[in-house]
């Protein structure tokens, strides 16, 4: 299967398309806590993104300029994503869980001109308007602050039509930050026409969505999983984005998807594990769904099982990465093998490596590439020729993934070959831990390595050397948890510590993380 990219490409001009051909049809399904719905019609929804992107523009943003979004799950995001495309913009995805080190690294790293945030978030960024030397407007989503245009009011006279930016497909149109070993996240640059070629086959052959479905992705903004199923795969394919904007627990999103005409979801293996384990499980009729999906982390056989004994439903894992789109996963009409990844994508050539970038045979372990002429693969990392050239071995883009392919081509994840941590679906970079750790009085050095847990897959844990006057305690091994919290974005803490004498090291005194890692795998096996 190919796909031909045409010369030029906006997705919000593809979305904008089929709003006019289909007004009426419910575009966005919002829910909160309290259970209030607002839903918006496609042609609501763009003459909502027309109006935002008319005020953007009025104020002096344009095609290239770089903006950061932290927004939370809402319509708001989804009117602000277009908008920008709109104005052929780049886009910076962030989490509303970051904190002000990690915004005032993104924006000073892309050169970012424009910050958008919903209230909450103003106190973090306020105190970087006299650091990011780049940053010129601020703008916030609900109550007004000093210093701050308020979203509401830059829009409320503005025209509901607008004339979209024609982009090249090559254009760069997002700018995702991921988590790396060493150094700070990196800048993954995605082109205009990358939704395009999402489209093609993940959003048709894994989510299955189809127009008339109400898709539930539960992925929130500031993720690359955002951008790929709750925003394109669903406007794209002229579908219902469904969006709930309260917590998570097993039974309200059981008993949301009990109650909602909900026909596609898409959720974390933490959630579905979560869902499975769920004491009145069998009481819940889900009549509506019949696409079950899951990624971010290996999805676990007992779910499968359960989810099939329980509501005659198959969840379908995925793999994938923010440089990439959907690369293996069990697609529509694809027999599951409980444990595996699934086959690679029809679009995708995948390989199994060695360190030489040679491919192994089957049954052997190595790691997990594709070919770097696959049209979704990003296209470098921002200012970081280095990074980038070390993300490719000969014609492969390696993912830093290891795994090994049987005899049915069906890929099994291995683990890590590098030192990332996921977690819930999250991917956590050790340093970012590290260096916030170190940061605290108490601690001379430290190393944070994945844990097996079973609910989140993984979670971290920080070995701890501590400052010679400082006693190990349950109450500094709290405070520590605090601190990190405070510094970084708080998924990112350390959910277990344990404080040690001294760290395994090489030769030439780098951490050997991988015998931490080994360690834990090892006392869970025991245990």
């Amino acid at each position: 299967m190919e796909l031909n990219m045409p010369k030029f490409y906006n997705f919000a001009a593809q979305v904008d398309q089929y709003a006019l051909n289909h007004p009426d049809k419910r575009a966005v399904w919002e829910l909160d806590e309290s259970g209030a719905e607002q839903i918006l019609s496609y042609d609501q929804l763009r003459r909502f993104s027309n109006r935002i992107a008319n005020g953007l523009q009025s104020i002096g943003i344009g095609q290239g300029d770089k903006v950061m979004v932290l927004v939370k799950r809402g319509i708001e995001a989804y009117g602000l994503y277009l908008a920008l495309l709109k104005l052929g913009a780049v886009i910076l995805p962030g989490s509303e869980m970051l904190r002000q080190k990690d915004i005032e690294y993104r924006i000073d790293h892309a050169l970012a001109s424009a910050v958008i945030c919903f209230d909450g978030m103003t106190g973090e960024v306020e105190p970087l308007r006299n650091r990011c030397k780049t940053l010129r407007h601020f703008i916030t989503l609900g109550d007004r602050a000093d210093g701050w245009i308020s979203l509401d009011l830059l829009i409320q006279d503005q025209a509901d039509e607008f004339a979209c930016v024609q982009t090249s497909s090559d254009d760069l149109a997002f700018l995702s930050y991921t988590s790396g070993t060493t150094g700070g996240p990196k800048g993954v640059m995605h082109v205009a026409g990358w939704p395009l070629a999402h489209l093609s086959v993940a959003a048709k052959q894994w989510l299955d969505v189809q127009e008339k479905d109400v898709v539930w992705a539960t992925a929130g903004p500031g993720w690359a999983k955002w951008i790929w199923s709750p925003f394109v795969s669903t406007l794209g394919l002229g579908a219902t984005a469904f969006v709930y904007k309260g917590r998570f627990s097993a039974d309200t999103y059981l008993s949301i998807l009990a109650k909602y005409p909900i026909s596609v979801l898409c959720a974390t293996p933490t959630e579905y594990r979560m869902m499975a384990k769920a004491p009145d499980l069998e009481s819940y009729t889900l009549q509506a769904l019949r696409s079950t999906c899951s990624a971010g982390e290996p999805l676990n056989r007992e779910v499968i099982d359960t989810f099939r004994r329980v509501f005659n439903l198959t969840v379908r894992d995925g793999y994938g990465q923010t440089e990439n789109t959907l690369l293996v996963g069990t697609f529509v009409g694809v027999e599951p093998k409980p444990g595996s990844m699934g086959r690679p994508s029809p679009v995708v050539r995948v390989a199994i490596v060695d360190e030489e970038g040679s491919e192994l045979p089957v049954g052997k372990v190595g790691d997990i590439a594709i070919h770097k002429e696959m049209v979704a693969l990003f296209k470098g990392y921002l200012n970081d020729p280095d990074r980038t050239a070390k993300a490719f071995r000969g014609e492969w883009y390696v993912t830093g993934d290891q795994g090994r392919m049987d005899d049915d081509g069906y890929i099994w994840f291995e683990g890590r070959s590098d030192d990332i941590i996921i977690s819930g679906g999250y991917t956590i970079g050790p340093f970012e831990v590290e260096d916030a750790l170190v940061k605290h009085p108490a601690v001379a050095e430290c190393a944070a390595v994945a844990s097996p847990d079973p609910e989140r897959g993984h979670v971290v844990k920080a070995f701890v050397v501590l400052k010679k006057g400082n006693t190990p305690s349950d109450s500094l091994a709290e405070e520590l948890k605090e601190h990190v919290k405070h510094l970084t974005a708080p998924y990112k803490y350390p959910r277990k510590i344990e404080f040690v004498e001294d760290l395994p090291k090489t030769t030439s005194g780098k951490i050997r993380r991988v015998e931490l890692r080994l360690q834990e795998k090892e006392q869970m096996n025991r245990a």
